[in-house]
């Protein structure tokens, strides 16, 4: 069976951080940054990158589409 690794980019000045992605996330990659954007929002970042494993659960429930998703396979 092989084994996937995943990764996500978050387009953090649009991401308005309704924290959708972080509840969503099975293996606790994401979280919110204690820093803000440009708008003042606490914007969602991959606290746990080596967790990733592509599911796209967080992309999926993004209300504003500022997750791409990420998954190759381990070799």
């Amino acid at each position: 069976m092989a084994k996937f690794r995943g990764a996500i980019v978050v387009d953090t000045e649009h991401c308005k951080g309704c924290n959708l992605c972080v509840v969503a996330c099975p293996t606790h990659v994401l979280d919110l940054h204690h820093d803000v954007n440009g708008k003042g929002y606490h914007y969602s970042y991959m606290k746990n990158p080596e967790a990733c494993i592509g599911c796209a659960s967080c992309g999926l429930v993004c209300p504003d589409s500022v997750i791409t998703v990420y998954k190759a396979e381990i070799k």
